[in-house]
């Protein structure tokens, strides 16, 4: 099989380098370095599927998703909080249009957010009395607005659909509705600030509900129509994908020096493994797009999407894992980058996307 582009191939090598040196320190802060956070606002990088004309970059869904795999390679904690953000602004959308030009016409703008429905929102006469609370939302430090999913409540009981289900609206937040949470201490990720947030007694306008389904897109931009499920699959793999390259680099930099064969062997194999993996799921995610943009859909094509982006993600991890052993005590030690990617991966590898 033809070599296929290296990560780091997507960006120029200063972004890379810039976005890299950073990258202990940030861990130290706990969130993004605000160097590393001037970058991705310059280059736009929380609004990768918002049109251009309102300050984003309008990209297709396979060079995102080279963007996106590109700044994992670089470091995990900026290239999962671009991820996850770019995930929630695109939602732009589903919104209605005086919210859309509210939020995004700050060059700034950043969505966090959560997709988990512990919310319970009242209807009211023009809209929603909300209370809640969600674990994690990562970018909450930076966000200038937040979404979340409520179950609808109407004369103090749950509103249910014909199949007998709790109806879940989605809410956007504005910043001020807000009480951000500061929960975020896991072993990894530990600069993408995914702090829980808070919304109490807060009456919200039916103007900033939304519902996340292509039926409901109210722009003809193609990436609106692709399914949120598969959008959501494929940016996380190629996050796990590009820390994975990262890990593999660096190995192969550390056993340069190293006599034995058996691991020089090991290595390449990897190498080749993640090759093929990453070649067939950018050919899946390229032919999904296109029939994306031609309005013809398969499910055929959204499984295999599915089984190709739980591949790339569980079997990445697995490949760096089978190389974790030989790294000596380098690997083990929480100063150094490879250990950094190990815990980053690990800690990505908890959502539930690819564990439910």
């Amino acid at each position: 099989m033809k070599l296929f582009k290296h990560p780091a191939e997507y960006l120029s090598p200063k972004l890379i380098a810039d976005i890299k040196q950073y990258g202990a320190e940030a861990e130290q802060l706990q969130r993004l370095h605000p160097n590393q956070l001037k970058l991705i606002q310059q280059q736009g990088w929380f609004n990768l599927f918002v049109p251009t004309q309102l300050n984003g970059l309008g990209l297709s869904l396979p060079k995102a998703l080279h963007v996106e795999e590109a700044l994992a390679y670089a470091d995990g904690s900026v290239g999962w909080t671009v991820t996850l953000c770019a995930g929630a602004a695109w939602f732009f959308g589903f919104l209605h249009p005086d919210i859309r030009h509210l939020i995004f016409s700050n060059k700034n703008a950043c969505l966090a957010g959560s997709g988990k429905a512990s919310g319970i929102a009242h209807k009211t006469g023009d809209g929603f009395l909300v209370n809640g609370k969600w674990d994690y939302a990562t970018g909450a430090p930076y966000a200038t607005a937040f979404t979340a999913n409520c179950i609808l409540h109407e004369n103090d009981k749950p509103l249910l659909d014909t199949a007998g289900n709790p109806v879940i609206q989605s809410f956007l937040f504005l910043k001020e509705e807000v009480t951000i949470n500061k929960n975020w201490n896991r072993m990894g990720m530990m600069a993408t600030g995914s702090h829980g947030f808070s919304v109490t007694d807060t009456l919200i306008p039916a103007t900033r509900t939304f519902i996340i389904d292509s039926s409901y897109a109210n722009l003809p931009n193609p990436i609106y129509q692709y399914p949120f499920l598969a959008l959501a699959q494929t940016t996380l793999a190629v996050n796990t994908s590009g820390m994975a390259m990262r890990f593999l680099d660096i190995c192969k930099n550390d056993f340069s020096a190293n006599k034995y064969k058996v691991l020089h062997k090991k290595l390449a194999d990897a190498y080749v493994e993640m090759n093929t993996l990453r070649q067939l799921f950018f050919k899946a995610v390229t032919e999904s797009w296109a029939q994306c943009k031609e309005q013809k859909y398969s499910e055929k094509t959204f499984q295999k999407i599915e089984k190709r982006s739980r591949k790339l993600a569980n079997q990445s991890r697995k490949i760096v894992d089978d190389l974790y052993p030989f790294c000596g005590m380098q690997a083990a030690n929480p100063s150094t980058e490879i250990n950094r990617v190990w815990r980053n991966m690990h800690t990505a590898s908890q959502h539930s996307i690819f564990n439910d």
